[in-house]
C-alpha cells in the first residue's frame, strides 16, 4: 500500500487550498454582517428579488447557484468511471458511507438534537424546517472542494476523479427520492413537484451543459484551454457564493438577531455528522485493507456536502426565510475548517493507518 501511495502522490493533481478557500469560514461570517445589515437597512431590494420565481424557482438565486455548480462540474471526467474497477472497495466504502449511512445518520442526529435536545431552544415553527435543512444537506456528497481535501490528504487522484463521477452519476437518480423518503420520514410535507423541478435545475441540466461545455472546449484547445476557462470561471463562482449568502442572509437577518444561538446550535448534528461518516470511512478501508492515498479522499468524499445544491434546494422547497435554507448555510459556514481538521487527522494517522500492513 505504501509504494502505491508514494507513486500517486507525485502525480496528485489539484490545486492546493487557496486564500479564499482557507478564509471561506470569515468570508462566510462577513456575508452573515453584510446580509443582515443590508437586509435590515433596505428590506425592499430583498423582498423584490425573493419574489422573482418562476416554477417556484427562485430565478435570481437559480442564476448565482449556476454561475457556482456548472465551473465546479466542468472539472468532472465522467470518463473516468471505468476507472471505478481499479479501486472498486475504496470506492464501495465511500458509496455505503455517502448513500447508506449519510442521509439517515442526519436525519437521527437533526431528530435527536434539534427535534428534542434543543427544541426548547429554538423557534418551535422553525424545528422541522431545521431539520428539512440538514436533511437536503447531507443528501449530496460534494462534487467540487474535494479535489482539494484530496490533494491536501495525498489521494491518489484517478481515484478521486472516479469516485466525484460516480457520485454525480448517482445523485441525479438518488437526491430526490433519498430527500422525499427522508422528509416523509420526518413527518415533513414533501413538495415532490418543486423537489423534481430542483433536480432538474440545479443536477440533471448543469451536468449536460458542463459536460458539452467540457467536451467543446477539449476539443478546440486541449487542457489548455479547459484550465484556462476554469481559472477564468473561478472568481465569477466564488462571487456567486458570497451573492447568495448576502441575499439569504439579508432575508435571515431578523431571526438570527432575535435568536443568535440557532446558528451554533444547528452547527453541533453537522459537526458530529462529519467526523461520524469520515471515521466511518475511514476504518472500514483500513479493515479491508484499502491503500491509505484511498482510504484518506474516501474518508473526505465521505464526510463533506455538496452545499451550493442543498442551499439552492432548500430555498427552492421552502422559501429565503425558512430555517432549511438557514441550516444549509451553516453547512458552508463551518465546511472548510471542519474538513481541514479530517485532512490533519488522516495524514497524522498515516503511520498507525499502515502498520495493518505491515502485519
Amino acid at each position: 500500500m505504501s509504494s502505491q501511495c508514494e507513486s500517486t502522490a507525485k502525480k496528485a493533481s489539484g490545486a492546493p487550498l487557496g486564500t479564499f478557500e482557507r478564509y471561506l469560514t470569515l468570508w462566510v461570517g462577513l456575508c452573515i454582517v453584510a446580509g443582515i445589515g443590508l437586509g435590515h437597512l433596505w428590506p425592499t431590494p430583498f423582498q423584490a428579488a425573493g419574489h422573482m420565481e418562476a416554477a417556484r424557482v427562485n430565478i435570481p438565486v437559480a442564476v448565482l447557484i449556476w454561475l457556482m455548480i456548472v465551473p465546479m462540474l466542468l472539472k468532472v471526467d465522467f470518463r473516468a468511471l471505468h476507472e471505478v474497477k481499479e479501486h472498486w472497495k475504496g470506492i464501495g466504502v465511500t458509496l455505503f458511507v455517502n448513500w447508506a449511512v449519510k442521509p439517515f445518520s442526519m436525519a437521527a442526529l437533526g431528530w435527536l438534537f434539534i427535534g428534542v435536545l434543543f427544541a426548547p431552544m429554538l423557534p418551535e415553527g422553525q424545528i422541522d424546517s431545521y431539520i428539512a435543512g440538514l436533511i437536503i444537506l447531507a443528501a449530496a456528497p460534494c462534487t467540487a472542494m474535494v479535489f482539494v481535501w484530496s490533494n491536501l490528504s495525498g489521494g491518489e487522484p484517478h481515484f478521486t476523479l472516479s469516485q466525484v463521477a460516480l457520485n454525480d452519476t448517482i445523485m441525479i437518480f438518488a437526491f430526490a427520492p433519498i430527500v422525499g423518503l427522508l422528509l416523509g420520514l420526518s413527518s415533513i410535507v414533501v413538495p415532490w413537484e418543486t423537489l423534481l423541478v430542483s433536480v432538474a435545475v440545479f443536477i440533471v441540466i448543469p451536468v449536460f451543459v458542463a459536460q458539452a461545455w467540457r467536451s467543446l472546449l477539449l476539443r478546440r484547445g486541449g487542457d489548455a484551454a479547459l484550465q484556462k476557462t476554469l481559472s477564468a470561471l473561478h472568481p465569477v463562482s466564488l462571487t456567486a457564493l458570497l451573492a447568495t449568502l448576502v441575499l439569504l442572509f439579508g432575508f435571515q437577518g431578523e431571526q438570527i438577531l432575535g435568536q443568535p444561538m440557532v446558528i451554533v446550535l444547528l452547527a453541533v448534528p453537522i459537526l458530529i455528522q462529519v467526523y461520524l461518516n469520515s471515521g466511518l470511512a475511514y476504518l472500514l478501508n483500513r479493515r479491508l485493507g484499502v491503500a491509505h492515498c484511498v482510504a484518506g479522499p474516501s474518508a473526505l468524499i465521505g464526510a463533506s456536502n455538496f452545499f451550493e445544491l442543498a442551499v439552492a434546494t432548500a430555498i427552492g422547497l421552502f422559501g429565503f426565510e425558512s430555517g432549511a435554507a438557514l441550516a444549509t448555510v451553516v453547512g458552508v459556514l463551518v465546511e472548510v475548517p471542519v474538513m481541514l481538521s479530517v485532512v490533519r487527522i488522516v495524514n497524522s494517522t498515516k503511520t498507525w493507518y499502515e502498520k495493518r500492513e505491515v502485519a
